[in-house]
């Protein structure tokens, strides 16, 4: 199957999920479980070494969340890609919280930025995960689309293009977004 081919696959199956049919989800998840499988693998290689949950978990928890939902409207392979990372992100916070709850507020859990366009913005290559999720929180407040934009391109590993086409905007405008965020996100972390 062409990468063509495969693209019109995977749409033609978030089209039939968004339509109520149960089987298309057993059919989705292999065409897309490596590049989930490396999403999750990314996303825990900023986590503690010794990490409750292993890729291979974060994807199938993340993926019967998503498939579970009563509405479901993903667009095509980079939106539902981009869900994914947002439900992966959700679910590592959780456990952070958790973890940080059960010590009474100690060890909130770090992520390094090291791997994405934010470790080029001086100061922040290792932030607290909890901190960043307020952070991207309060971004969101402020400016809804800058904050999809950072959970789309940091945490989802999706490119501009891919953004700019789950936004439904222009690339030149998820460029200014990212370069806005990076720069709110210095502030607002840099402590």
């Amino acid at each position: 199957m062409s990468p063509t081919d495969a693209t019109e696959h995977v749409t033609q199956l978030l089209e039939s999920i968004r339509q109520g049919h149960a089987s298309a989800a057993d059919r989705l998840l292999p065409l897309l479980y490596d590049e989930l499988h490396r999403l999750a693998e990314s996303f825990l290689r900023h986590e503690r070494v010794n990490h409750t949950l292993q890729p291979t978990a974060l994807v199938h928890e993340a993926y019967l969340r998503m498939v579970r939902q009563d509405r479901t409207d993903w667009q095509n392979r980079a939106h539902f890609c981009a869900v994914a990372a947002q439900a992966m992100r959700r679910i590592l916070l959780s456990h952070a919280r958790d973890r940080a709850a059960a010590k009474r507020g100690g060890n909130a859990l770090r992520v390094t930025l090291s791997d994405s366009d934010v470790a080029a913005t001086p100061g922040l290559n290792d932030v607290d995960l909890l901190a960043l999720d307020d952070a991207l929180g309060r971004l969101a407040a402020l400016d809804d689309r800058q904050a999809r934009v950072v959970e789309l391109r940091f945490f989802g590993g999706l490119t501009v293009e891919q953004a700019a086409e789950v936004l439904g905007v222009s690339p030149r405008s998820v460029k200014a977004d990212w370069q806005m965020a990076k720069a709110w996100l210095y502030t607002q972390l840099k402590e």
